[in-house]
């Protein structure tokens, strides 16, 4: 078992910042509640408020997976896509680095 590690970065399409964030900030509650999540962090870029950065820890594949089947995931997605430039977030997924 592994645990997953992801961000995910998005831009506001303009005028679009803050009604963004309270979609985040909402989306955040709904996935910290999940079993396998281990952490949901959202920021707001200081020198760009358009920008967002959220980082994400899963307990592993499975847990991240099981995210993705929710229905808070999909709904987010969808109610996120005219407000994002690009119509999504793009992620990069990230490995521990250890001795």
């Amino acid at each position: 078992m592994s645990a997953k590690y992801l961000y995910a970065e998005f831009r506001a399409q303009p005028g679009h910042a803050d009604a963004l964030a309270a979609l985040v900030a909402g989306y955040g509650s709904d996935v910290s509640g999940e079993s396998g999540n281990l952490r949901f962090d959202a920021h707001r870029v200081s020198e760009d408020r358009d920008r967002f950065f959220v980082y994400e820890q899963y307990v592993d594949e499975a847990a991240f997976q099981a995210h993705l089947a929710t229905p808070h995931c999909a709904a987010f997605n969808e109610a996120i896509a005219p407000l994002v430039a690009g119509g999504g977030s793009t992620l990069t997924w990230l490995d521990p680095v250890t001795p």
